[in-house]
């Protein structure tokens, strides 16, 4: 059961969401694919050729253009659907346990919620716990980075994909609703029920995998969608969804940067000080960063599934 803040109101499971757009036009994919960021080339996570992959369910490649269709590829053809989720709504019904359309719209056209220029870094790719997988491209915060800014937050480096975080707890403490929840915060999903030709071509595809994460953080973390002529400089907001195809409204930034003023760093210490414990459906204090040993996992990808032990 989806970890919601209330099951026993949460009525009808539902798709509508706010987070990121990574959707890409690109001529290997879907037509009718629009690019909503311009930052990651998803193509160099995926496996087209099918060089590594032997079988996926009938979406096929959800990212990177998504699927063109006959006679290029024999999956659904589909449109670049690639995106992150930072709170799951569901529905607009309150009676089914979601969240009224109006009220969020109003609260976030009041700028009830601070968004900031949504600048980004994909931390890793991995395959999540399922059988067979997800393929999952993760943006995570490095705990060490979260430690570091929490005991100083007034010079310190603000972590990595931090945006997140912040977004997600002002959306929680500003809706409570039955059917709230984030999927696996946060990630974009490649590809669904991967089944790979051998262990060894699981090692390799995650090998290339490796080599895009590394030359992606090399440039650090980008804004999703650069400026067009003429228009604000700051542009990389959120989106809401009514299923993952679906784009309803954007919200445009209005925290905006430089992020390095005392009154700013403040606002975001507040709201990166604590995180949302699906277990206990509470909010927690976020302890410092302890050191952990993990080890490596059998596709050669460091990730959130290795097994860690305490040093």
């Amino acid at each position: 059961m989806p970890p919601v803040l209330d099951p026993s109101k949460s009525k009808v499971d539902g798709l509508a969401f706010l987070g990121l757009s990574l959707t890409r036009y690109s001529e290997l994919g879907h037509p009718e694919s629009v690019t909503n960021q311009s930052a990651f080339d998803l193509n160099e996570v995926i496996d087209r050729e099918y060089k590594y992959i032997f079988a996926t369910n009938d979406d096929g490649w959800l990212v990177g253009g998504g699927e063109p269709g006959p006679p290029k590829s024999y999956k659904l053809a589909a449109p670049d659907s690639a995106h992150v989720e930072i709170m799951r709504i569901g529905t607009y019904s309150t009676e089914w346990g979601g969240l009224d359309r109006d009220s969020m719209l109003d609260a976030l056209k009041a700028g009830k919620i601070m968004i900031p220029q949504i600048m980004v870094l994909p931390s890793a790719v991995v395959a999540n716990p399922d059988l067979p997988p997800e393929i999952e491209i993760r943006f995570d915060m490095d705990q060490k980075e979260v430690s570091a800014f929490l005991a100083n937050p007034e010079t310190a480096k603000l972590p990595t994909n931090w945006p997140l975080r912040f977004i997600q707890n002002q959306l929680y403490k500003q809706f409570s609703f039955a059917s709230r929840f984030t999927p696996g915060a946060f990630h974009s999903t490649i590809v669904r029920k991967a089944e790979f030709r051998s262990p060894e071509h699981r090692a390799e595809y995650f090998k290339m995998c490796s080599r895009a994460i590394q030359k992606w953080n090399e440039q650090g973390p980008q804004p999703l969608q650069a400026p067009e002529p003429g228009a604000c400089n700051f542009g990389s907001g959120i989106y809401l969804f009514t299923d993952r195809n679906n784009i309803s409204h954007k919200f445009e930034p209005n925290f905006l940067p430089p992020y390095d003023a005392p009154d700013k760093r403040e606002i975001i210490f507040e709201y990166l000080k604590e995180e949302w414990d699906e277990k206990t459906r509470a909010w927690k204090k976020v302890e410092p960063a302890k050191q952990l040993y993990c080890g490596g996992s059998d596709d050669g990808a460091e990730s959130k599934y290795s097994t860690c032990s305490l040093m």
